[in-house]
């Protein structure tokens, strides 16, 4: 069943449980994280396809994560600090641009991937994810981890590993987490990482 959420376009790709830490300063912005905040509500987390994260309306790719504001602040600089926890991917339907400049879109909720071991021949990716995240300060450090789960590994290494915005989302867009492991092993043994 369709439903409305506002658009908050990024030069990122979140991933269903990931944290994504955000500054908040534009009014558009700053009206829709009060709004979420009031009605608890979701902020849908979309990757820029063209144009930028501040001022104009961007476009974006269709597919995107639902995200939930799991933590704020006042930041020493004055701004609103903003800490989405992403929950469930989208695909858009339609799209209107509001007066205030917000994106807001009709979506399609994609049900969450159940929980799915971690096959044995990618422990070396959890392994390596391990690795990542101790380097890591909150809310990295201090979010759930699953090392064991399928989905959430391939999130968080989609999310930390630096490849290009637009393999992210291609990974985003899947919807078996042991096909994204796949990907995500091939190139990093191209990479000569894994």
């Amino acid at each position: 069943m369709p439903s409305e959420i506002p658009l908050f376009p990024l030069n990122t790709v979140l991933f269903p449980s990931g944290p994504l830490p955000l500054r908040v300063f534009e009014p558009r912005y700053l009206d829709m994280v009060s709004d979420c905040l009031k009605h608890e509500t979701g902020i849908g987390i979309v990757l820029i396809k063209d144009g930028s994260e501040v001022g104009g309306v961007a476009s974006t790719y269709d597919f995107g994560t639902v995200g939930h504001i799991g933590y704020w602040h006042r930041r020493s600089d004055g701004l609103l600090g903003v800490t989405v926890v992403g929950d469930q991917r989208f695909r858009i339907l339609n799209r209107e641009v509001q007066p205030s400049g917000l994106l807001v879109a009709e979506v399609e909720l994609i049900d969450n991937e159940p929980t799915a071991e971690l096959p044995e021949e990618f422990e070396p990716l959890s392994d390596l994810l391990d690795q990542i995240l101790r380097q890591f300060v909150p809310p990295d450090t201090t979010m759930p981890t699953n090392f064991e789960d399928a989905s959430w590994v391939g999130g968080r290494l989609c999310e930390l590993l630096p490849m290009q915005l637009v393999q992210k989302q291609n990974l985003l867009k899947l919807n078996d987490p042991v096909e994204r492991l796949e990907r995500l092993y091939d190139m990093l043994h191209e990479l000569d990482v894994a």
